[in-house]
């Protein structure tokens, strides 16, 4: 049986020890057993291990070989930029994997650095990692938890524990056994590691050091969470590990092609020089098919996803969250403060006999029972705001206070004028607050409290400016609307008064009868007012919203049905059910559940584990230490900005606003980064496909090579980076946020990109063959600077097709990228350089190429673009 369902010395008996604490050889004796109370540190893998492990990824390894070739033909500077992006990456890699790690030196910190105990019969402070099951620890406000323990006596202890359980208010805690099993938000007679007292005092026995705190088992379920690859990396790896076979097949066909007709043609040429030529044109070949930018490609436009979602209030910590977010299928997201605003707010009040929903504007037009419940509500009232505007107090409180500034009324003015004289603090046993002021000559004590105690001790209702007694008919009036209220998961309390005599300087708990009954307020923490269009807005983009939440079943249904997140088959359940469920029932109700309420870490990452196997990528906020093991599994962790910092180390993404809606406009970011991605891939490979079609066909046909070695190089270096990065400045298309996520399965050239590279790159090579073949009926040197002409043309002006494979070149805004055409007038310059009369012979172009041959290949080059234009508006048109 769990500790908190066993009465306090049936526990004391359990861990054999007794309200006068341990001596020192008990203490020993159970480090001895237990080790001490410290979270132990896990074997880290060296950096120099993890910088290398990064060069393991099978597009790394082509690109490596590629830039050792390149060294071998002596282009120095292109393999250079090959090696320094090749490592900046690693570094980067690296420093992601450093930071993850620190999650659990994060939760290590958050330990309490000592603890008062009793030790021999004697009280004394000890380092708290020197706890033992058994030791009697004593608590008061602003202590941290030392260690998870029973609690054996309590004078009115509060303890925020919104660190494990994700709810900012404060739980008070109680001696009594609790007979049924309830969820950890619910143990009332417990105190668990790291949270935070924040009212009264208390005793307690330790139960559980180490890994055996909740805090400790948190710490475990991020050291077993999967860090998993994003969508991208996982295709980008499989890609890789293809292109770089097809490329050594593809090098090898058109050595062995050329070998044969050399060694076969019967040529009177130097056999050694000739094959040495094949195999330079061969490796050239290798490089101009293989996309070095690419990786560099990616991070780029990947920063740039990052820099416009920090504008959205997210904070990007992993540069591929960027992607992952906007293949997100499922939004596990937090209520308090993501969903809602994190702050109670008063939204209904009722007085007997009063049938308006709103006080008046004008306080002079209050009724006296509307300027009772306001005196009440600011009067019996421990909370308040400072000079910062910061407000201070229980949040019940505030929102009382906050429900009188609203209607015009400064609470402070009401405090200025009618001052306290006597009190009796609010009372967990009692449930009541009451405080004496005189108001109009009269001397007041104005209590409020719970609905259920102050019904019990009334005696009258104050009805139409009158006290009346109370009878079952003016009662009933009372007890619907607060269960009108509680329908509707609000907090309701009941407000009253009572006059006692003038010359009464004290008042004590048996003066809370007779009271006055006067109204109720009911208050809940509301959603945000933007989250309505943001779950619809989600809805049409195909993606599911879930609300996890440490608070109760009722509260999280209300608010999940208020905004449109619960559909009319939903369900909810709670933590306790779904340990129940079984993982194949789990699996049968999935799609139903849209609420979990009282979670558990366990429950948390049990959710996301459940949408990961059905195929789903899934997202998950939170701002807790229980928060951090299933922030780390989901394909995408959202850290809360007000969070803890274990949150945010476990987090790939943090929302400074901690609000939803930025979570939905971060999505739209991630879609369009995506689409950016696959513009980039698509007009790279577009290209040298291109290239490669021109080649084969020229090797098939026996004619003479359409490029020389360092031209294929140049067009790389000209034609791969600037046009590429340009377009991974493009906006959002028009419909990005009406798609369906695209399935976890879904390769990087599926949704059209790879009918795009292949009609692109056919009709570059197209037309790369034809203005080769028109330049060979001149000379073969006339070949070569025709199809080198054309090729590296064509490759530029394809960018603008390659904006959008559903939007022609005007639809998509001639001028809305500037980046283009800078990209595009960039291209243009340096290959005006190859046909300057100084550069003209190391670019194989001879003298004769004059202003007609130009105009032949640069017709041609712009023909294939405007072909690629028809061709694309008449798929959009079928499609």
């Amino acid at each position: 049986m769990e500790f908190y369902r066993r009465t306090a010395a049936e526990v004391l008996d359990t861990v054999n020890a007794s309200e006068k604490g341990l001596t020192n050889e008990e203490v020993q004796k159970r480090i001895e057993q237990e080790g001490y109370n410290e979270i132990a540190d896990k074997e880290k893998v060296s950096t120099w291990k993890l910088f290398l492990e990064t060069f393991k990824d099978p597009m790394v390894i082509v690109l490596l070989i590629a830039a050792g070739v390149q060294l071998v033909l002596g282009e120095i500077v292109e393999s250079v930029i090959i090696f320094l992006v090749l490592i900046l990456n690693s570094v980067i890699s690296v420093v992601q994997t450093k930071k993850a790690e620190s999650s659990l030196d994060a939760l290590r910190d958050m330990s309490a650095p000592e603890a008062k105990v009793i030790r021999n019969g004697t009280k004394q402070s000890i380092p708290a990692r020197e706890l033992v099951p058994g030791d009697i620890v004593f608590l008061e406000a602003g202590d941290y938890v030392p260690a998870d323990g029973r609690i054996i006596d309590s004078g009115s202890l509060k303890v925020n524990e919104g660190m494990l359980t994700g709810e900012s208010e404060a739980v008070e805690k109680s001696v009594d056994a609790i007979p049924d099993e309830v969820a950890l938000g619910d143990r009332f007679n417990m105190v668990f590691s790291s949270s935070l007292v924040v009212y009264g005092r208390g005793t307690f026995v330790v139960t559980g050091t180490a890994e055996k705190t909740e805090i400790g088992k948190i710490a475990g379920l991020i050291a077993t969470a999967e860090a998993k690859q994003t969508p991208l990396q996982q295709k980008l790896e499989v890609f890789s590990k293809r292109l770089g076979l097809g490329i050594l097949l593809l090098c090898i066909l058109i050595f062995a092609l050329q070998v044969g007709r050399i060694w076969f043609g019967g040529d009177t040429v130097d056999t050694t020089t000739a094959i040495l030529n094949a195999l330079m044109f061969a490796v050239a070949v290798a490089v101009a098919a293989i996309p070095e930018a690419l990786s560099s490609i990616v991070t780029i436009v990947l920063s740039v996803g990052t820099n416009k979602m920090a504008k959205q209030h997210a904070i990007i910590r992993k540069l591929p969250a960027v992607e992952t977010l906007g293949s997100t299928s499922v939004i596990c997201t937090d209520k308090t403060g993501t969903l809602t605003q994190n702050k109670m707010t008063v939204t209904n009040h009722f007085l007997p006999g009063n049938q308006k929903e709103k006080l008046p504007e004008n306080p002079d037009d209050w009724s006296e029972a509307e300027k009772i419940l306001v005196h009440i509500a600011a009067l019996c009232n421990d909370s308040y705001i400072n000079k910062d505007e910061k407000e201070i107090g229980d949040p019940t409180e505030v929102a009382l206070i906050n429900f009188v500034n609203k209607n015009n009324k400064n609470y402070q003015e009401i405090r200025d004028k009618y001052e306290r004289e006597v009190e009796i603090p609010f009372d967990s046993d009692r449930k009541l607050m009451s405080t004496v002021h005189t108001i109009d000559g009269k001397r007041l004590m104005l209590t409020k409290g719970g609905p259920d105690v102050m019904y019990r001790r009334a005696s009258h209702v104050f009805w139409d400016g009158k006290e009346e007694s109370i009878d079952d008919e003016l009662l009933n009036l009372f007890e619907q609307a607060n269960e009108d209220y509680s329908n509707h998961a609000l907090r309701v309390l009941a407000f009253g008064y009572k006059q006692i005599p003038q010359d009464q300087s004290t008042i004590s708990e048996e003066d809370e009868y007779d009271l006055v009954l006067v109204g109720l307020t009911a208050m809940i923490d509301p959603p945000r007012e933007a989250v309505y269009d943001s779950i619809e807005e989600s809805k049409k983009a195909g993606i599911r919203t879930i609300m996890i939440t440490g608070d109760h079943k009722t509260t999280a249904q209300a608010i999940g049905r208020d905004i449109g997140l619960m559909e009319e088959d939903d369900i909810a359940v709670t933590g306790q059910e779904l340990d129940a469920m079984s993982d194949k029932e789990l699996e049968e109700k999935l799609g139903q559940i849209s609420v979990y309420a009282r979670v558990s870490p366990e429950n948390k990452i049990r959710i996301v584990r459940a949408w990961q196997k059905n195929g789903k990528i899934t997202a998950m906020t939170g701002d807790g230490v229980n928060d951090a093991p299933a922030l780390k599994q989901a394909d995408i962790g959202i850290a809360m900005g007000s969070g803890t910092d274990v949150a945010k180390d476990s987090s790939a993404m943090i929302l400074t606003d901690d609000n939803f809606v930025s979570i939905v406009n971060a999505v739209g970011v991630g879609r369009t980064v995506f689409d950016n991605i696959k513009k980039a891939i698509g007009y790279l490979f577009a290209g040298n496909l291109g290239a490669i079609i021109a080649i084969l066909f020229a090797v098939i046909l026996n004619w003479s090579n359409p490029f020389t070695a360092l031209q294929l190089l140049f067009i790389n270096l000209v034609n791969d980076s600037l046009p590429a990065i340009a377009l991974g400045m493009e906006k959002s298309e028009p419909d990005v946020m009406k798609r369906k996520p695209r399935h976890v399965d879904e390769g990087i050239f599926a949704g059209g990109t790879m009918r795009a590279v292949l009609t692109r790159g056919i009709l570059i090579g197209i037309a790369v063959i034809i203005s080769h073949y028109i330049g060979l009926q001149h000379s073969a040197e006339m070949g070569v600077a025709m199809a080198f002409t054309t090729l590296i043309l064509a490759r530029t002006l394809q960018t603008f097709t390659a904006r959008s494979n559903s939007q022609s070149i005007v639809g998509v805004g001639v001028f809305s990228n500037k980046y283009v055409l800078g990209a595009v007038a960039v291209c243009f310059v340096l290959y005006s350089i190859t046909i300057m009369p100084f550069a003209r012979e190391v670019f194989a172009i001879p003298t004769t190429f004059g202003w007609n041959e130009w105009i032949v290949a640069t017709g041609l080059a712009i023909g294939s673009v405007l072909l690629m234009e028809v061709v694309k508006v008449f798929m959009h048109r079928s499609k």
